[in-house]
């Protein structure tokens, strides 16, 4: 029986064969009636007429393409009007005409033998059980229906009922559980194998949208897995790969379901990884299974004594697959021009990741021992396949085991740097690779330690017979660079930059654009050493930007625009002046040749405003009012998004540089990324001109913040939007403050606007990074806008959001806790140091806020700052944590330098934490008493008069610690020296021994790290010269060789420096020549180089 008349019926059967037709116009034609005349005026006809040509036309094409049109527009939105909601078409049927849509397409399911048409209607099925479960509206006849069809006599049928339990499984979890179990029992041991991989696939579907791994269902999984080795046998890798897919999911979300059967799992998944006839893709899914409990249950995997050495020893073997796949074509590795060719599907590709998540994961300890039973073996290899194993794993594990492998670094480099100069191209550029990517895992320790080796064996390479390799070669050099100091890269830039000079030549495009972007990287390094090659270097950049106008030099042109912006930040405004009108009026007339929304120079450009304004300062307020208007412009840029369905076409967006796509309940969401980061350079470059130009750029400030900044705070599409969005804040503010008064109207109406914004956000945001920055942008803010910027009710908002966060905090560092001693979390693991060094920033950031707020508010901030008593409490006894023991101090410091006595009344907070805290053994916390035992001094007057004078025995013995001076220790033990210093200055009424404690003072001299309290040992020291104290004219070789040091390590500036260059010299004056000869000749050379520089 028809629902719809007869006629009717024959219209839309009419309207779908246009739909379909070949003919444009016909097809167009067809189009507009669909949108114009049947969904907008007849909707319910429409897919109630849809549900019936599915369900009654004899032509499976037509029953097809009915029930694919059927589901794009139920659920696709559309608007009604130019003032109308969006709405699904779904929504506008009566509740009788959606009846009819869901009983004609359970009919048509249950009687469909075309499998293809059967899974359309599966899938509309889904989509349509997914609307009304979200509705909360029942549909009792499907699960009914689809209880029957699980017992079908077709096969067909069964595998479809469970397709459908896999889209919607939401539908069986009020279901009797043993009812469902008995269905999956029955279902994964079925004669068919398209049944089993469908059932499989529903009941993963089932567990992972379950809320629980204690799945009552969980008791199915030996079944689950029994589904593999009869395709392992048949080897049906296609089968294999797409049952395994749904596995990956579950071990993903409910890795330790697995546990029972973990040795089983390991060594099944690895023979099958090993199985070359299962196929590649089957192949690497085993492994990609294999890897992700490494990355959910990593205990597990450790406890394991099979799992480790089997998986790491699979991942070597497929990364000597390299090539392989390809036909060991070298000449066509050595030609293409596309570097970017994506090689991810290939098995040495698959490998690497593989091994890099291994070594995050599982860390140094477990995972080198077993890596280098084979790496040594490998490198040494004949087969140029092995050795690019070789370096290709080094470079996979060293940011993982970056803690152990720093301590053998220079045996890896001894094997890493002699195949810089291997018979195999592949190989040399692997080896390039392995010295790029350790140089910035083991940034600053390569650079510092093992310079001389790796330049010395990487430089030559640029001059490689083979553009790949010189090309990779340049590129290993900017992470090295990136790093370097510029002493250290000053011996070398003679081979390197005449090398890349040379690279400029090559015909290759990519080595021409590498070679520039290396030139960049040095030039940013060595700064002002960089300037004896300015005048050959620019003019060759200049001659770039006015030649290379054809579209394919676009990145070429945009890499020199890079390039010479960055060499005239190194060289500085002087001598950029020489150059900068011809540059200015060369990028002014690249910007305005641009027309296309996409160009990449566009990015480029609005970067290089920015360093030429930071060279230029205020000399470039000229330009503004050109640059600004398309900065303005792409900084409002808004989020661009596409809606496609699965069946869509959108090869387009796919072939557009800039989109991505997730896939989103049978959709795919689409996002065109390019121009967000299009976007947030604009932003970054504002900041710039804010921190630059300050006053001068006020006039731009209010639009920038109305129509930008603020709602850039909450631009969740992209990070780096809203990072740079909470930064500019205070620099913008600050643009107010320094155009106008400090109180001026306008700084204080803006700032109650945003304070109200910043605060809200510190309540509600749950990114870690984000918050941190939120806290640091709130500080700076009330740092710029003054005193008693706060009111009573702010401070106690901010002061209730603030307990929120820490509540959050404590949650998570004892999750970890708990993780660590269950051996579920290791503290190698890159994500938990990630992690923590997250929760030790954010701490830190919100530290600093109190510490602004006490600055600027003193005492009024008390009764609100009070309530954070129980948690100060809580994190100063936690023995656990040395960062909450830190912070917990960092503010009681506070507390007691901004309120001097007053903060008396707390005594019974902080003195038990700041007496435990001197000998605590982190150093951290060390460091946060003595600032507090100094503050005390300094600020707490008569009533810490009894508390500094009992420390000192407590402070001085702190430099019996053997490591006081080491690395890691330093800044404490400087810090303790400083509060010595701080007492006996200011606070020394109850020390019985003063002149006794002066003189083994000066023996806790030199500080030479810690810039913030330098200044005050120092001037403690010039006050004792001053004095001609007998603690300084008794020792003089100590007080001698404090103040070398001193100047040696340029801690010292201004004032203070003055006064101790002064008083040092009336020093020397009253000992005898040989006495100064003496000391002196007791120092290392350059100390003794600086002393001559100062006083000769």
């Amino acid at each position: 029986m028809s629902f719809i008349e007869q006629e009717t019926a024959l219209a839309l059967k009419s309207l779908l064969s246009s739909l379909k037709h070949t003919d444009n116009e016909i097809r167009m034609k067809a189009e507009a009636s669909l949108h114009e005349q049947w969904i907008a005026h007849e909707p319910e006809i429409l897919l109630v007429g849809l549900a019936e040509q599915v369900n009654m036309s004899e032509d499976s094409s037509l029953r097809s393409f009915a029930v694919i049109l059927l589901r794009r527009i139920s659920f696709r939105p559309i608007s009604l009007g130019n003032d109308a909601k969006e709405t699904m078409v779904w929504n506008m049927l009566s509740q009788d005409g959606a009846k009819k849509v869901q009983s004609l397409l359970l009919e048509s399911f249950t009687k469909e033998n075309d499998e293809n048409v059967r899974h359309k209607i599966a899938d509309t099925i889904s989509e349509v059980a997914h609307t009304l479960y979200e509705e909360n509206v029942a549909w009792p006849e499907l699960l009914y229906i689809l209880s029957q069809c699980t017992k079908s006599m077709n096969p067909g049928q069964r595998e479809s009922t469970f397709r459908i339990f896999a889209s919607i499984p939401e539908i069986l979890k009020k279901e009797d559980t043993n009812m469902i179990k008995q269905v999956f029992q029955l279902s994964l041991q079925d004669d068919d194998i398209k049944v089993r991989l469908s059932s499989l696939k529903a009941l993963s579907s089932l567990f992972t949208s379950s809320n629980s791994d204690s799945h009552e269902l969980v008791s199915l999984l030996p079944l689950m897995l029994n589904v593999f080795p009869p395709l392992l046998q048949s080897h049906d890798g296609d089968s294999f790969t797409s049952a395994l897919t749904s596995l990956i999911e579950l071990a993903e979300i409910y890795p330790k379901i697995f546990k029972p059967y973990f040795g089983t799992v390991v060594q099944f998944f690895v023979e099958s990884l090993k199985n070359r006839d299962l196929g590649n893709s089957a192949r690497q899914s085993s492994l990609e299974f294999l890897v992700t409990f490494s990355e959910g249950a990593p205990g597990m995997c450790r406890k394991d004594e099979n799992y480790a050495k089997s998986v790491i020893y699979e991942c070597l073997s497929f990364m000597t697959e390299v090539g392989m796949e390809e036909g060991d074509k070298l000449d066509e590795w050595l030609e293409t021009d596309d570097l970017d060719f994506a090689e991810s599907e290939l098995n040495h590709i698959v490998g690497e990741q593989a091994m890099d998540r291994l070594a995050r994961k599982l860390g140094g300890k477990i995972l080198l021992p077993i890596a280098f039973q084979w790496l040594p073996s490998l490198i040494s290899s004949q087969n140029w396949h092995q050795r690019h194993a070789s370096l290709m794993a080094i470079s996979a594990i060293a940011e993982g085991c970056e803690k152990i492998m720093k301590a053998e670094l220079g045996r890896v480099l001894d094997m890493v740097l002699p195949l810089l100069k291997d018979t195999h191209p592949r190989v040399r550029w692997a080896a390039c690779n392995a010295i790029g990517q350790m140089s910035t895992d083991f940034a600053k320790t390569m650079q510092k330690n093992f310079h001389k080796q790796v330049l010395s064996a990487l430089i030559p390479v640029l001059e490689a017979p083979e553009p790949r390799v010189q090309a990779h070669a340049a590129a290993a050099l900017v992470n090295f660079c990136e790093e370097a100091d510029n002493k250290v890269l000053e011996p070398y830039l003679d081979d390197i930059l005449n090398r890349l000079l040379y690279l400029l030549k090559n015909q290759k495009r990519y080595v021409q654009e590498q070679a520039i972007t290396t030139i960049a990287t040095v030039a940013d390094a060595a700064e002002k050493k960089f300037i004896k090659y300015y005048d050959s270097i620019m003019p060759l950049l200049i001659n770039i930007l006015n030649q290379a106008k054809q579209k394919e030099y676009k990145l070429l042109r945009g890499k020199a625009i890079e390039c010479v912006t960055l060499i005239a930040i190194a060289v500085g405004k002087e001598k950029f002046s020489s150059n900068s009108n011809e540059i200015i009026q060369t990028l002014g007339s690249i910007q305005s040749t641009i027309t296309e929304p996409d160009d990449l120079q566009s990015s480029y450009l609005i970067a290089a405003w920015g360093r030429i304004c930071k060279v230029m300062g205020k000399d470039f307020i000229p330009y503004m009012g050109a640059i600004m208007p398309p900065l303005l412009h792409s900084a409002k840029l808004k989020p661009d998004f596409t809606v496609l369905d699965d069946d869509d076409n959108h090869e387009k967006y796919l072939e557009e540089d800039g989109w991505e796509f997730i896939s989103v309940q049978g959709q795919q969401i689409g996002i065109k990324t390019s121009a967000l980061e299009e976007k947030c350079i604009a932003i970054e470059m504002l900041l710039c001109y804010a921190i630059e130009l300050k006053a001068a750029f006020e006039p731009y400030v209010e639009e920038i913040l109305t129509d930008i900044v603020i709602p850039g705070l909450r631009f969740y599409f992209h990070d780096g939007v809203r990072s740079a969005s909470i930064k500019a804040v205070p620099q913008l503010l600050s643009c107010i403050k320094e155009a106008h008064s400090e109180n001026n109207s306008k700084l204080i109406s803006i700032w109650d606007t945003l304070l109200d914004k910043i605060i809200n956000l510190i309540n509600t945001e749950s990114a870690i990074d984000v918050l941190t920055e939120l806290y640091q942008c709130l500080y700076e803010s009330i740092d710029v806008v003054g005193n008693n910027c706060l009111s009573p009710e702010k401070m106690d908002t901010f002061i209730t959001s603030s307990e929120s966060q820490l509540q959050d905090y404590i949650s998570r560092v004892q999750k970890r806790y708990h993780d660590h001693q269950t051996d579920e979390a290791n503290l190698e693991d890159e994500d938990v140091a990630s992690a923590i060094v997250l929760d030790d920033d954010l701490l830190s950031e919100m530290s600093k806020t109190f510490h602004i707020i006490f600055k600027r508010h003193r005492l009024s901030f008390l009764p609100h700052w009070e309530r954070l008593l129980p948690y100060l409490d809580e994190f100063a006894n936690n023995q656990h944590d040395a960062n909450a023991r830190q912070w917990a101090i960092c503010v009681m410091d506070d507390l007691i330098e901004f309120t001097g006595p007053d903060a008396w009344k707390y005594k019974d907070h902080f003195l038990k934490p700041l007496s435990n805290g001197i000998i605590d053994d982190s150093p951290g916390v060390r460091q946060a008493a003595a600032y507090g035992i100094g503050v005390a001094g300094q600020y707490g007057g008569e009533p810490f008069s009894m508390i500094c004078s009992a420390s000192l025995p407590h402070l001085f013995r702190c430099f019996e610690r053997p490591d006081s001076r080491s690395e890691d220790h330093i800044y404490a033990t400087e810090n303790i020296c400083c509060a010595i210093a701080k007492i006996l200055r200011f606070n020394s009424s109850k020390i019985s021994e003063i002149d006794k404690a002066i003189e083994l003072w000066v023996k806790t001299l030199p500080v030479t790290h810690d810039e913030e309290d330098a200044p005050y040992a120092y001037a403690f020291l010039v006050e004792l010269i001053e004095r001609n104290h007998v603690a300084v004219v008794s020792q003089p070789a100590l007080v001698i060789d404090a103040i070398a040091q001193a100047l040696e390590s340029e801690i010292l500036q201004g004032h203070i420096l003055d006064r101790i260059l002064n008083s040092s010299k009336i020093f020397c004056r009253k000992l005898s020549q040989e006495q100064i000869n003496m000391i002196i000749s007791n120092m290392p050379l350059e100390r003794q180089q600086v002393m001559a520089s100062y006083f000769s």
